[in-house]
């Protein structure tokens, strides 16, 4: 039974609240990504998001004029994508390679079809590629003024980033971009951004940061939480301690009001055998609280009240994927349209979020038709054993449940949930097998590859790569080679010592002689 005095300040929460006089409507983005043999056409894909769905964001890999011209009259917002390999001649001053794009890409379509954003390439610093990384924020910069110069000034312009742009991302507040990029490309970006009010565009994967030890930290399940002694603040969720490590690099070059946008996030529902945290149920606990969060309007710790443009990887799974399993399973959608799990994208199914009851969302999809909240909804509920706080807010307060703001809810049940519930933290998993084995690169390994490696394992926020830093006790021999091998080494047993650790796009090597032989310890 519920306290009097827990009651009646959730009560007076309620009241408080009431000022939000309807439930907003979902919005959430998704990548379409076509890789694939198996994939329905543009034309069928569109029509079922917009008849089907309240998806009302789509995320393009590139420009394809098949798929543009399919989502015509839907009004779904399209984000479509620069090459790569365009972006040098974008950012020439003296051609019009600006102009072309866009009177090749945009302009047969616009506005006819809703394309609501360009992006200039994709994680264009973690290819290591100094002819585009030096030309990217001049691209950006020409293709704005193409749009603008041809009328379309509602277009935005922003381009995708991996974490790996950051040096630091534990705890958030230590966030910051990495040496050498702050000043000379983030900085001059950033300014951008906030010129044309357009949002600095972040890839966040918890997917890829977590452990064994932190599952449930990843997948907004409840756990113990991560404090950030600098601000006090206990993270919960891996997902907006990754945000704020962002925001926290932002601030330090004078940029914190710039907004962020999730260009790729997401969680596969299977994997490789013996891979823990990828299951269909895994998938729609971290797909499903990732969408009730970004559409609460509650934001982060270090940012509260924002909304965050959000795009879930990925629409479909993609069966011609290489590399893991787990790759070619981030689909939120089979290749029939069927759902691979349910977290409450289609209309007029039942709208299932971890963070609610079934019953009680089903009322908020009723909102509009407050009449229409009769005896049956109410018998639904009652069969429970037990009642949950939304379910008794519907029960003594149903015309306040008809018009509740979705934030309300969330603040609602997150209280109930720390208040009444309180749940013991989840004990702490085993860790895979594999001790005395250690995983380095292949010698033959190139030195981009190495590089990539070395700004995935250390941007993840799971290798810790502060020996071979400057000044480190492991900075020497300073090398590709030995810097790339440590990293992944320090990534490989933080996650869970599993062969697909240490798999690094094939470059990785598992071996059982001990490293430390070496001049650069790997323990």
């Amino acid at each position: 039974m519920m306290p009097a005095g827990v009651g009646l300040v959730l009560f007076l929460l309620l009241i408080r609240l009431f000022r939000f006089s309807s439930v907003s409507a979902l919005s959430i983005g998704v990548n379409y990504g076509a890789n694939a043999d198996n994939l329905p056409p543009p034309a069928q894909v569109a029509a079922f998001l917009k008849q089907s769905t309240f998806i009302d964001r789509v995320k393009l890999f590139d420009a394809n004029p098949d798929i543009i011209r399919s989502f015509a009259g839907t009004g779904i917002a399209l984000m479509i994508t620069v090459a790569n390999v365009d972006i040098p001649a974008l950012a020439s001053r003296n051609s019009s390679a600006a102009a072309d794009w866009v009177a090749a890409h945009v302009a047969p379509f616009y506005p006819t079809t809703n394309i609501s954003l360009v992006a200039v390439g994709n994680e264009i610093i973690a290819t290591s590629d100094r002819n585009l990384i030096g030309r990217l924020v001049p691209a950006m910069r020409s293709l704005s003024a193409a749009l603008a110069a041809s009328g379309f000034h509602q277009i935005r312009v922003s381009t995708p980033h991996s974490l790996g742009i950051l040096s630091a991302s534990e705890p958030p507040s230590v966030g910051r971009f990495r040496r050498g990029y702050d000043r000379s490309i983030f900085a001059p970006m950033l300014d951008f951004h906030r010129r044309t009010r357009t949002p600095f565009m972040v890839n966040p994967y918890p997917y890829f940061g977590y452990t064994a030890r932190t599952l449930n930290y990843a997948l907004f399940r409840p756990n113990a939480g991560v404090f950030d002694p600098a601000t006090g603040i206990n993270y919960t969720n891996m997902f907006e301690a990754q945000l704020d490590a962002v925001h926290a690099a932002m601030q330090r070059l004078g940029y914190g009001d710039v907004e962020i946008a999730v260009g790729e996030t997401g969680w596969p529902s299977s994997g490789d055998a013996g891979q823990i945290g990828v299951s269909a149920d895994d998938a729609a606990s971290f797909n499903g609280n990732l969408i009730a969060l970004v559409n609460s309007g509650k934001g982060t710790p270090m940012m509260p009240g924002r909304r965050f443009e959000t795009y879930v990887f990925s629409l479909f799974n993609e069966n011609l994927k290489p590399g893991p399993t787990a790759e070619r399973h981030f689909g939120l959608f089979n290749a029939d349209l069927t759902p691979t799990y349910d977290v409450g994208l289609l209309r007029g199914g039942d709208q299932v979020r971890p963070a609610f009851s079934s019953q009680f969302l089903r009322i908020l999809r009723l909102h509009s038709q407050p009449e229409l909240i009769q005896k049956r909804h109410l018998n639904l509920i009652t069969k429970r054993k037990s009642l949950r706080l939304d379910a008794i807010i519907v029960l003594f307060f149903p015309s306040i449940a008809a018009n509740l703001f979705i934030y309300t809810c969330l603040v609602i049940q997150t209280l109930y949930i720390l208040l009444l519930q309180a749940p013991a933290p989840a004990p702490a998993l085993a860790l895979g097998g594999g001790a005395g084995r250690w995983c380095v690169a292949s010698a033959d390994t190139g030195e981009a590859a190495l590089q990539a490696n070395i700004d995935y394992a250390c941007g993840s926020g799971v290798a810790d790569c502060k020996a071979i830093q400057e000044g480190g006790a492991c900075f020497s021999p300073n090398t590709l080679l030995a810097h790339a091998s440590y990293s992944m080494n320090s990534y490989y047993q933080a996650a869970g010592r599993h062969e697909f650790n240490c798999d690094f796009g094939r470059t990785g090597v598992i071996t059982s002689s001990d490293p430390s032989k070496h001049p650069f310890p790997y323990r």
